[in-house]
């Protein structure tokens, strides 16, 4: 590991060469958390950059949304992995970096040479990861995979939506995000085990296993079951009152888990329909959830979100507003957390986007610096981390290995 600064990862370096989403994501919460990330690229640049990046609405001087956002706190450093003399170069950096994150298809690192076994042998302390639709191994493990193949695949989306007969997906792309969350997980773990063990390890992260671990209890329901759930929209197959309710002005959720709750409800929507002692349990509620969730409706479009999440608040009933997108992002407790941050473009300007969720009290890490050109840091890590000189450079840069 390098010597570093105060931030959680410091002294950690990691060669970055995923494209898209999920990596790129996994690589941006370490790159957040302080490791030293060079972005490696080919000579025109990763897919990603061309996302977004001439939609007047979404880009920044040539850099879309995505890109901007996921690769804050990188350095580029473009590389032609399929020509000899550009790998020879990626491995002197191997030999001096920690972790080598990608999200290729299955067996494309073993093509250019980039694997596991083939980094392990010019550096045993490497860690690499991969970030693939379906992991490195089983029946079928080539299968081309995008974040909606992996939330179908993996079974959310069968419960997702308003009833059997529509399926929907995550409204977020949590097929993608999942893979990147996980990728940093096992990065972490293999980091912890290396101190131990002084040896590398890699880290083989599937899309469809993360979102299998997400089903959580429910797949556990199953099991115990044998019953294939469905989706229910936002209601809950337990507590009711559990739902979305429509307000004069927009919506609210309102989640009735205790009896308790329903009591308090009661005292802040004057309905005598509920007023039934057998409501006062949830067995009652549930057998006749369908009228229950009717009236309070009626009532609640009667006033306003704002209105209904203050009365509720005040009773300590959990609820919330379904806030869009500029009223999450203005948050009063999401602007006090730092989850607004500035992402400045390399060539001034800047813009707004989700901060570090990781709050750390004594080696906080929340500095943003820019999503870099395509290899605009290819001279200074050579030069200064590998001590390559002008005529080196010159020279690989004249063969096409660097750009």
């Amino acid at each position: 590991m390098t010597s570093g600064s105060k931030t959680p990862l410091a002294g950690v370096r990691i060669l970055d060469l995923t494209h898209m989403l999920s990596g790129p994501y996994g690589a941006m919460i370490l790159a957040d958390l302080g490791a030293e990330t060079i972005k490696v690229e080919p000579p025109q640049g990763e897919g990603t950059r061309k996302l977004l990046a001439s939609d007047p609405s979404n880009s920044l001087d040539g850099f879309g949304a995505y890109f901007i956002t996921l690769n804050r706190n990188k350095r580029s450093v473009a590389i032609d992995l399929k020509s000899e003399k550009g790998r020879e170069v990626f491995y002197d950096l191997v030999r001096q970096a920690d972790i080598v994150v990608s999200n290729f298809g299955v067996g494309v690192p073993e093509r250019l040479k980039i694997d596991y076994e083939s980094l392990s042998a010019i550096n045993p302390r490497i860690i690499t990861c991969t970030v693939t639709g379906f992991g490195s191994d089983g029946p079928r493990p080539k299968r081309p995979a995008f974040d909606q193949v992996a939330q179908a695949t993996g079974g959310g989306m069968s419960i997702t939506g308003p009833d059997r007969d529509h399926p929907v997906r995550s409204g977020i792309p949590i097929g993608d995000l999942g893979g990147g969350m996980f990728g940093v997980m096992g990065i972490l773990a293999a980091l912890y085990e290396r101190e131990r063990s002084g040896r590398g390890q890699h880290v083989d992260i599937s899309m469809l296993d993360c979102q299998i671990s997400m089903l959580n209890y429910m797949a556990t329901m199953y099991f115990l079951s044998g019953e294939d759930p469905y989706p229910i929209g936002n209601s809950h197959f337990v507590h009711v009152p559990y739902n979305t309710f429509t307000t004069s002005d927009g919506f609210v959720v309102i989640a009735v888990i205790t009896d308790n709750f329903w009591q308090n409800l009661k005292s802040v929507v004057s309905c005598p329909d509920f007023d039934d002692p057998k409501y006062d349990t949830q067995p009652g509620r549930w057998a006749d959830r369908a009228m229950i969730e009717e009236r309070l409706n009626a009532i609640l479009k009667e006033n306003t979100t704002a209105y209904w999440v203050e009365q509720l608040e005040a009773k300590r009933i959990p609820c919330a507003p379904v806030n869009r997108f500029s009223q999450a992002l203005s948050d009063p407790q999401v602007v006090h957390r730092n989850m607004v941050v500035e992402l400045k473009h390399p060539d001034g300007k800047s813009t707004r986007g989700p901060g570090n969720p990781i709050k750390l009290s004594r080696t906080p890490a929340e500095e943003f610096t820019p999503a870099p050109h395509v290899g605009q840091h290819t001279d200074g890590v050579l030069g200064g981390l590998l001590g390559y000189d002008e005529e080196t450079i010159g020279r690989l840069r004249a063969e096409g290995a660097i750009a």
